[in-house]
Order: structure tokens, then C-alpha cells, then sequence
């Protein structure tokens, strides 16, 4: 039985949650149809545009993101701090370019003098509003929609695009945040249609190594920006803060240097013409953090198979779930729980 999102995603206990939706039908998102020949590789600049341009809009930052054939992945961060300060105006603007608001927002924006009733009314949608601009399912159902309508224009038929609602795993701690960005960063790694980080086209981590390289730009989409209204510059990706702690940064909580060293480490590790050797020298993060080679090395492969809906510390799963009325966790096994000692699935050394 499928749990309601709200139960899901809160933002009081992680702001990080990790996202993934799929095509239904056998639709193409992206790639080629070997049986038509017809290729939707340009489906793929769709995505990464609206995200940004969504971004831009919704107190939710991208922290990382893979676009593959049939599916996509997101790492995302929902902004608390960013939703709270905004001003009515700054609320209004911002869900007017989803939306054709309210006749109500629209007198209050032209400065048009408003009786009592009217002044209530504003009251609850501006609340309603500035909730809706940190929520994930809002963000994932303009960014859906939009996707869905251009792709069944352009296939010339109706009826669902997407497989269903998106599946979202509630990402608890440090660890959990590291391994399930490597794990859509090195997607079309596993997927064995890319070799390298510089050519897995279309994900967070190519987007930043060529943010290092502006000579190497690889151009994402030939498409321009979706939006309702008019073109929204696109917001960067979260930066790496370097924070120690979750709870305690305003972007992702490692240094970007030791992220790329071991995501680099672990991409030449898992790669199918790289068997059998692994460089002894274990990168920073893996010794910061305490997690054996082997372990991290599955988390990266099977991240999405091992946690259903949450990732984190053994006792904060249960905490999590037992929060928002579940009866178990699933760990590293259906049948067994993971022993206080572990984390995330990944033995302490």
C-alpha cells in the first residue's frame, strides 16, 4: 500500500531527498528507438531546463541529477530558511510564473486598495502559497506535467506519459547524501553508455567538471528554457559548503575536491573494462566517514535497491518511519535489520 507524500517527505527532519520518475507505455524520455529509428535525445535538455528553471522559482535546490533514456533521477535540497523569508510580493511573483494566480494577488500586486474580506482571503492563499514554493511534489508535478504535455504533442497521442507518481527516498545524514549522489552521478557509468565522467552527458556531475573546464562546455539542450511566462535565467547547482554537519550548512556538507576524488575513485572502480584493481589509496571521504571500500562500492551500484523510502543511520530510518506512522525499515535486506554499528548499510571500519 502506497503512503501518502506528505508522510514521506519533512523537511523538519532532512531537507535532502532523493527523486526518480519513469516513463510508462515503453516511452522514450530520451535516447533512440532502435525499432523506428527515431531519436529523442533532445528530451533531455527538456528535463535539465525546467529543473533549472523550476529552481529558480521553488525554494528547492538541485544538488544532483541524471537524465537516462526512460527515466531520471534527482538529488534534491528544499530550501526551509530561503520558503520563510520570502516576502508576500516575492510569493506572489514567484507563483505567478506557474500559475495564473489569483484575480485577488493580481489587485494586491497593482497596489488596488482591498476591502477586509479580500485582505483575508490574500492572507490564506499568500500561506498557502509560500508552503506549496518548499514543496517537492509541487516542484515534480510542474516539472512533470510540462515534460508530459511537450512529449504527447510531439508523439501525436494522449493518455499518461509517466509510469506513475514519483518515488522519493528521504536522505537522513552525510553519508546517505554521499552515496545516493554518487549514485545518480555515476548512472550512465553503471549503465555501461558512458566510460568517463566528462562524457556522461546530461548529469550534475559532467555540469560541474565543465563549470571548471569553460573551454570544454559541453552544451546541455539546444532547446530554450520552459516556462509559462517568459525565459528564467537557470539557477546553478547547490555548492559544496563544506559544512561537517547536515543540519548546519546552507548547501551539500563536503568539500567539492573530495567529492570528485572519490567519485572518481569509485567510477574507475565499478566500471565493467576496469575488473580487479582498485588504487590502494583509499580517497578522504571513505576514512572521514569511517566506510569500507567493498561496502561503498555496493552502496554505489545498489543504492536505489537497498533503502526503500528513507536512507540514513539505523535508528533514524526507524525514528523516521515510526514519525510518520510506518511499522519497519528496510535496510541493506528485506528480512534483517542492520546492527547498530552500521550505517547506511556500510560497515564502520
Amino acid at each position: 500500500m502506497t503512503s501518502a507524500r506528505r508522510m514521506l517527505i519533512d523537511a523538519n527532519t532532512t531537507p535532502f531527498y532523493h527523486v526518480i520518475n519513469r516513463c510508462v507505455r515503453r516511452a522514450f524520455l530520451c535516447g533512440e528507438d532502435k525499432l523506428s529509428g527515431r531519436s529523442y535525445e533532445h528530451r533531455r535538455g527538456w528535463i535539465v531546463d525546467k529543473i533549472k528553471a523550476l529552481s529558480t522559482i521553488f525554494c528547492i535546490d538541485i544538488c544532483a541529477y541524471a537524465v537516462m533514456s526512460n527515466h531520471y533521477h534527482l538529488v534534491l535540497k528544499i530550501d526551509v530558511d530561503k520558503a520563510k523569508s520570502l516576502t508576500p510580493k516575492d510569493i506572489i511573483s514567484r507563483w505567478y510564473q506557474i500559475t495564473k494566480g489569483h484575480a485577488i494577488a493580481t489587485k494586491y500586486m497593482n497596489g488596488d486598495a482591498l476591502i477586509e474580506g479580500e485582505h483575508m482571503l490574500l492572507d490564506a492563499l499568500i500561506a498557502e502559497w509560500q508552503e506549496r514554493l518548499s514543496s517537492i511534489s509541487w516542484f515534480m508535478r510542474c516539472l512533470n506535467e510540462e515534460i508530459a504535455r511537450k512529449a504527447n504533442r510531439e508523439d501525436e497521442c494522449k493518455g499518461a506519459f509517466w509510469e506513475g507518481r514519483f518515488k522519493s527516498q528521504a536522505l537522513l545524514d552525510e553519508q546517505a547524501l554521499l552515496a545516493c549522489m554518487m549514485y545518480v552521478d555515476l548512472n550512465p557509468i553503471r549503465a555501461g553508455i558512458a566510460n568517463s565522467l566528462q562524457s556522461s552527458d546530461f548529469t550534475s556531475i559532467q555540469e560541474r567538471l565543465n563549470a571548471l573546464s569553460p573551454n570544454s562546455l559541453t552544451p546541455l539542450s539546444t532547446q530554450p528554457p520552459v516556462d509559462n511566462t517568459q525565459p528564467l535565467p537557470h539557477k546553478s547547482l547547490a555548492k559544496f559548503d563544506g559544512a561537517t554537519h547536515l543540519h548546519q550548512q546552507t548547501g551539500i556538507p563536503f568539500h567539492f575536491a573530495d567529492y570528485l576524488e572519490l567519485i572518481d575513485w569509485t567510477g574507475r572502480a565499478i566500471r565493467h573494462d576496469k575488473k580487479g584493481f582498485i588504487d590502494n589509496l583509499r580517497p578522504k571521504l571513505l576514512n572521514e566517514l569511517g566506510i569500507e571500500s567493498d561496502a561503498w562500492l555496493l552502496s554505489a551500484k545498489e543504492f536505489r535497491r537497498q533503502y526503500s523510502g528513507v536512507s540514513g543511520r539505523w535508528d533514524a530510518m526507524c525514528a523516521f518511519k515510526h514519525k510518520q506512522g510506518g511499522k519497519w525499515c528496510r535496510g541493506k535486506s528485506h528480512s534483517q535489520a542492520l546492527h547498530p554499528e552500521q550505517i547506511n548499510g556500510l560497515t564502520l571500519l
